[in-house]
C-alpha cells in the first residue's frame, strides 16, 4: 500500500519537481484523510489552510448559488489535487470537495509546504501549471456554454472523463464515473432530462451503451466529433 501511494504522489504536480530526498521529506508531513462517499472534505467559504492530493477515489468541486443550485465543477481521481488556491491567495475556500465515492486523500498543511516553495522554487512553478490547466478547463467551461449545444457538451464531459478514468475493455472503452444523473447534468450544465435525452440519442446511434452510473465508449471519434 505504501508503495501504491508513492507512486501516485509522484504523479501529482507537487511532487513531480522534488528529488527523492525532498519528496521523502515532504511525505512525512502528509495527513491521511478517509472518506466515505457523500462525505463533505471542506465546504466553499471555509478557512484554506491545506491542500490535498487524491490518493485513491473520487472527490467532485461544486459551487452553490444564492437560490439554492449546484453546479458540478470538477471532478477528480487519483494524482490530482485540490485546494491548492488558497496556498497562493489565502482566503475562503471558493469551492466544496465532497466524495463522490470512497476516498483517500494525502493532506498537506500550507505551513509544511511554503519552506519547501521558498527553497525549491521549481515546486512553485509545477503547482502554478497545474494552476494554469485547471484555468484553462474553466475557459474551456465558459465558452462551450456559450458556444456549443448541449449533445455537444455532453460528448465533451464523457471524452473527458474516459481520459482520467476510462479502462479499455473487448467491447469498448469503459468509464465508471460514479456520477448520478443529476450530477452528471450538473456537470454538463443542464437539466436532467435534457442530458439523458442527449445519452439516450448516443446510445441509439451506437455511439455508447449506457450503464449504472457508468457508460461504454463505443466510437470515440464520432463523439469527438459530436464534442466539436
Amino acid at each position: 500500500m505504501v508503495d501504491e501511494t508513492n507512486e501516485v504522489l509522484s504523479k501529482a504536480p507537487l511532487f513531480e519537481a522534488l528529488d527523492e530526498d525532498g519528496a521523502a521529506a515532504l511525505r512525512s508531513s502528509i495527513t491521511e484523510v478517509r472518506l466515505g462517499r457523500g462525505q463533505t472534505l471542506f465546504s466553499e467559504g471555509d478557512e484554506g489552510d491545506r491542500l490535498y492530493v487524491m490518493l485513491s477515489g473520487k472527490v467532485k468541486l461544486t459551487r452553490t448559488s444564492a437560490d439554492g443550485r449546484e453546479n458540478l465543477l470538477a471532478v477528480l481521481g487519483p494524482g490530482e489535487m485540490l485546494g491548492e488556491l488558497s496556498l497562493f491567495d489565502p482566503g475562503p475556500r471558493t469551492a466544496s470537495a465532497v466524495a463522490v465515492t470512497d476516498a483517500v486523500l494525502a493532506g498537506l498543511g500550507h505551513d509544511d509546504l511554503r519552506p519547501f516553495i521558498m527553497q525549491q522554487p521549481e515546486v512553485a512553478v509545477h503547482l502554478l501549471k497545474a494552476l494554469a490547466t485547471r484555468l484553462r478547463r474553466t475557459n474551456d467551461v465558459v465558452a462551450d456554454l456559450v458556444f456549443t449545444d448541449v449533445p455537444g457538451r455532453v460528448a465533451k464531459a464523457l471524452l473527458d472523463l474516459a481520459e482520467r478514468f476510462g479502462k479499455e475493455s473487448d467491447d469498448g472503452l469503459h468509464v465508471h464515473h460514479d456520477l448520478t444523473q443529476e450530477e452528471l447534468a450538473q456537470f454538463v450544465g443542464a437539466s436532467r432530462e435534457t442530458v439523458n435525452k442527449a445519452l439516450a440519442e448516443f446510445a441509439l446511434r451506437g455511439w455508447l451503451r449506457i450503464e449504472a452510473k457508468a457508460v461504454v465508449l463505443l466510437d470515440i471519434e464520432r463523439l469527438r466529433r459530436r464534442a466539436r
